[in-house]
């Protein structure tokens, strides 16, 4: 990975870029920057977000320049570690096929894989939250085996509901609001990425691990019902 460019995002942003293809190394670099620009901000600073291989920040332009924002990221990409916490990880029930995935039996056939191989393999993988986005909170989770590399559907589906497991391009996106989409819907989950009225709406965060395990449509439909939003999931801290 080379060093990061700073590019300039409109009049009030830069990007921070680590890389412009996809990488472990440079989501795990951005993360980190994320994490040390929230902890420890630049003057001027107003907001941080780390993306797939990039950090944006954002400055208020009537306390600082852009000038003075580069050249203190400049010192910062020299000098600053980021605060390593310690990585969370969510345990989230999850029902596969059927009404709320209708598109399993297609994308198992896309990876020359059974429907109880493919879900079976995916509810084994600690998935990786990549980063968050299109939707409050809505999390790009993987990195998943090459097989998984499916392309779009030729049409968009007009709305599927919150909570749905969709596949996209190995990675997998769990939709936290209801969407049109047009990646491959495999199931349902009750737990919800984010909350608008909780004390903190944001349940995942960068750098989190979720796995799925299997549970029954009615036991989903269940928990949806309570109204919990984070629908049977257990958060653990592992050493």
């Amino acid at each position: 990975m080379s060093l990061p460019e700073i590019l300039p995002l409109g009049l009030d942003a830069l990007l921070v870029r680590f890389s412009t293809t996809w990488s472990e190394a440079a989501n795990t670099a951005a993360q980190r920057l994320a994490a040390a620009l929230s902890a420890d901000p630049l003057p001027g600073q107003t907001e941080v977000a780390p993306g797939l291989g990039s950090a944006l920040l954002r400055f208020d332009r009537l306390k600082t320049t852009r000038a003075a924002i580069v050249g203190a990221m400049r010192d910062r990409l020299d000098h600053a570690a980021a605060p390593e916490d310690a990585a969370r990880h969510w345990l989230v029930p999850a029902c596969f096929g059927g009404v709320e995935g209708p598109q399993l039996a297609a994308a198992a056939a896309l990876a020359g894989r059974s429907e109880t191989a493919l879900i079976s393999e995916l509810c084994a993988t600690n998935l990786r939250v990549l980063a968050l986005g299109f939707a409050p909170g809505q999390p790009y989770l993987g990195t998943l085996p090459a097989h998984w590399q499916m392309p779009r559907l030729p049409a968009l589906t007009p709305r599927v509901a919150a909570g749905t497991i969709t596949t996209a391009l190995c990675q997998i996106v769990l939709f936290a609001a209801p969407s049109p989409t047009g990646w491959r819907a495999l199931g349902r989950t009750a737990f919800r990425p984010f909350s608008a009225t909780a004390a903190e709406p944001f349940h995942l965060r960068p750098g989190d691990f979720l796995r799925f395990t299997p549970t029954s449509a009615e036991n989903i439909a269940m928990l949806i019902e309570k109204g919990d939003p984070l629908g049977g999931a257990i958060r653990s801290f592992p050493k």
